[in-house]
């Protein structure tokens, strides 16, 4: 696709999109990283709505450069996170979409995918906070022979320290305060603790 038909979402754009599907939580939550935060984007549900998803997608991609986007072969998301945002994209780029699982803590493909050797893939997550999780399924691939060539994501959480080995492509980002599990305040540390990602705690 051309940048010309590609539709940018603004920073604005994308928090409207969260408020207006409830996505955007207040609590106390454990982040799939392992840290904690009093701010949750639950990405499934901002996604839930097919042409919402559409339009994040657009968003995602054109802020991608052309070469990038032009040098694609195959898209590749993590599971479970990844998998809805990643498939919009590759409908807008063209491309296949695959996605990696970890039913043994180990990402991998299943279901009959495979990449070709040498295949240039495009991640895509929804959300990254630390990396680990981008950083692993980035070196699954390599694994199936492919190479990632570059990573976008609906929201950067990592306030721009997220170093992934490839080039990253946000569409915005959040910096909401994150925490160790030593560093709580204490006014956080009273609200009970809801584990909404998908990574086993």
């Amino acid at each position: 696709m051309t940048g010309a038909n590609l539709k940018p979402m603004t920073h604005e754009d994308c928090l409207r999109e969260f408020r207006a599907s409830g996505a955007l939580l207040e609590g106390h939550f454990k982040l799939s990283s392992g840290r904690h935060s009093g701010h949750y984007l639950q990405c499934a549900r901002v996604l839930m709505n097919p042409a919402r998803a559409a339009r994040i997608a657009q968003g995602v991609v054109a802020g991608i450069p052309a070469e990038v986007r032009d040098s694609v072969d195959v898209v590749v998301s993590p599971a479970m996170g990844g998998i809805i945002i990643g498939h919009e994209v590759a409908r807008v780029l063209g491309k296949d979409a695959l996605f990696l699982e970890r039913p043994e803590g180990v990402f991998h493909l299943r279901r009959g995918f495979a990449l070709e050797a040498g295949a240039r893939v495009l991640m895509v997550e929804d959300v990254v906070t630390t990396g680990l999780s981008s950083r692993e399924a980035i070196a699954a691939v390599a694994r199936e022979g492919g190479e990632v060539i570059a990573e976008c994501a609906i929201i950067d959480r990592s306030a721009g320290t997220a170093d992934l080995g490839v080039p990253f492509y946000p569409l915005t980002a959040f910096d909401f305060p994150t925490y160790a599990e030593d560093e709580v305040p204490a006014s956080l540390a009273a609200i009970a603790i809801t584990k909404p990602g998908s990574r086993k705690a």
